[in-house]
């Protein structure tokens, strides 16, 4: 019998988002009235797979993940996760390091 993988490493927020995102998968497969059998064939995965995908299991490959994201027609939000516009974080510590002041570029001697 194979040992249960441990998530023990992974910070609890990332098992919750991971989880909420296969939940989500599976809701969104249902909405459209795939059957599992058939996402999975689109994806070119195991049916197995696509159960470890829609429980939110780390130990699939992100590819996998966005392969049946594109078979949903989801693939745009994907490109989006990291996106700088939407990173609040990253924008203000970029903000707080603005110079105070810009001086002009100094001419050169032959102008």
């Amino acid at each position: 019998m194979r040992k249960k993988k441990s998530s023990g490493a992974l910070p609890i927020p990332v098992t919750r988002a991971l989880r909420k995102l296969g939940h989500d998968i599976r809701d969104a497969r249902r909405r459209r009235r795939i059957p599992a059998e058939i996402t999975a064939q689109r994806a070119s995965i195991s049916r197995t797979t696509l159960v470890k995908i829609e429980k939110g299991d780390p130990g699939v490959a992100i590819g996998s993940y966005a392969i049946v994201l594109f078979v949903m027609g989801l693939t745009d939000r994907l490109a989006e996760l990291a996106d700088p516009t939407n990173d609040a974080v990253g924008l203000q510590l970029e903000e707080e390091h603005l110079p105070q002041r810009i001086s002009r570029p100094r001419k050169s001697k032959g102008e």
